[in-house]
């Protein structure tokens, strides 16, 4: 959910502009198809990236970073214009809004999520009990080799490459002696394929949009929590995902114009309330299904 919220905030929050350290990574692109409800057969795909630097890595749904450049062509005409523009018309929501950040060496993981507008980020312990096998097979252009686990209720196989020195993969999979090229459950509901890779100079963790909220009032900061905190915490906002929104704007304002729109500030908050309401409503399929209330978002 920590896209959701960026569109209208725009107008009416401003503090500092943050600013980061600039290394080189390796980001590796990975189709992940998966099937989103549980009594359908329907698939959906979309691309994630797994940005590998020297201290850590971040995983995540490349659906708004790859629309950065579409996103700082309408923020630059609203500061210009000092009038609002409703950047849900032009862009695609993300199916996923979580990251995976995994520290190197001791690949420390940390589940990243935004419970409205603030940032929350827990440990979450993960081990693999990876089974290696014989088997190789070429996937795309990678040499690869086989090796299954266990985890999150699913039974999981991967074909990784010990030519791509990262022992890394999607999501929060990682531990074998190369990076996994490909990983499916079972069931075939969850499956990564890399889809290409390039090297980043000068490489950034924000992405624009992740900076122009933090332009205008939407914390980037991670705030420490535990994982039975957040859920708690992503419950309920689930269940209301303007209440944080209400308790900020007065009834008065409620009723004001966005600037240089006819919508009404009010009008905007149940766009995005529905908004908000079927992004949840999307996906009854959870990675990992033996955690009833993992967020999948």
């Amino acid at each position: 959910m920590r896209k959701l919220f960026s569109v209208f905030l725009i107008a009416l929050f401003t503090v500092a502009h943050a600013q980061e350290t600039k290394e080189t990574a390796n980001r590796f692109f990975y189709e992940l198809t998966f099937k989103p409800k549980k009594d359908s057969a329907k698939l959906d795909k979309i691309i994630t990236i797994l940005d590998i630097t020297p201290k850590k890595s971040i995983y995540q749904d490349y659906t708004i970073p790859a629309q950065d450049s579409i996103i700082k062509v309408a923020v630059d005409e609203m500061e210009k214009t000092k009038s609002w523009k409703d950047i849900s018309k032009l862009i695609k929501m993300p199916k996923f809004s979580y990251k995976i950040i995994k520290a190197y060496p001791e690949m420390k993981e940390k589940y990243v999520d935004r419970v409205s507008m603030n940032l929350f980020g827990y440990d979450d312990d993960v081990k693999f009990n990876w089974n290696i096998l014989p088997e190789k097979e070429k996937v795309g252009e990678y040499n690869t080799q086989k090796a299954t686990t266990e985890f999150g209720g699913r039974k999981w196989t991967a074909w990784f490459s010990s030519d791509i020195p990262f022992q890394d993969g999607p999501y929060k999979f990682y531990g074998l002696p190369g990076l996994i090229v490909k990983i499916e459950d079972s069931e075939k509901n969850y499956s990564w394929t890399l889809s290409g890779n390039k090297k980043i100079e000068n490489y950034e963790e924000m992405s624009y949009s992740d900076k122009i909220n933090a332009k205008y009032g939407i914390p980037q900061t991670i705030t420490p929590t535990t994982k039975d905190k957040f859920e708690k915490a992503y419950a309920s906002f689930k269940q209301d995902p303007m209440a944080e929104f209400r308790q900020k704007i007065t009834p008065e304002m409620m009723t004001m114009k966005m600037p240089g729109s006819d919508m009404t500030i009010g009008e905007m908050a149940k766009k995005q309330e529905k908004m908000a309401k079927d992004f949840f409503n999307a996906n009854d399929n959870p990675i990992e299904k033996d955690q009833g209330s993992e967020k999948k978002k």
